[in-house]
């Protein structure tokens, strides 16, 4: 499979997932985090299909357009392994959906960046709160559910606490 195929597989997934990962918690009260703010785009899209909802993008050095940068009062600086352990005692377990495309083009190296966060994203989540990833993850507490129909399997996973 070529490299442009496998783009169009993550973002076909990213957005098929993130459209029904938005509507399964519709319901529920609380922030949504988006993990790296890239270009921009996911924000973009998370704020489309979830307007009410407050989202917080945690990114080390923002370089998106402008039109798809967060306020100030939501975009949290830093290197994840502190911002994430800061974030639990800020937000407690009331994020209702995270996302972290890790979309790196190494493997491993996106493999360890899923073990390194797996355990700082696992106690925010709510109660039927979602984790979104690009990648496999690792967690104790949460389960693995079904993608949507739309979405590519392996390229998207989708994990939920009960």
């Amino acid at each position: 499979m070529s490299r442009l195929d496998l783009f169009v597989d993550r973002m076909v997934s990213q957005r098929a997932c993130l459209n029904y990962g938005a509507a399964l918690v519709s319901a529920l009260e609380g922030p949504a985090f988006e993990l790296g703010l890239g270009n921009g785009r996911t924000y973009s899209h998370m704020r489309e299909i979830m307007p009410e909802r407050d989202i917080y993008v945690f990114e080390r050095s923002p370089a998106a357009h402008p039109d798809s940068t967060p306020p100030e009062d939501r975009l949290i600086l830093g290197n994840v392994d502190e911002t994430l352990p800061e974030a639990l005692a800020r937000f407690g377990d009331s994020i209702v959906l995270i996302h972290a495309d890790l979309g790196g083009h190494n493997p491993e190296k996106n493999d360890a960046f899923a073990r390194l966060v797996s355990p700082l994203v696992e106690p925010l989540l709510a109660r039927r709160g979602l984790m979104i990833s690009s990648d496999r993850m690792y967690f104790d507490d949460l389960r693995e559910i079904d993608i949507p129909p739309d979405a590519v399997p392996g390229r998207c996973f989708i994990y939920q606490r009960a």
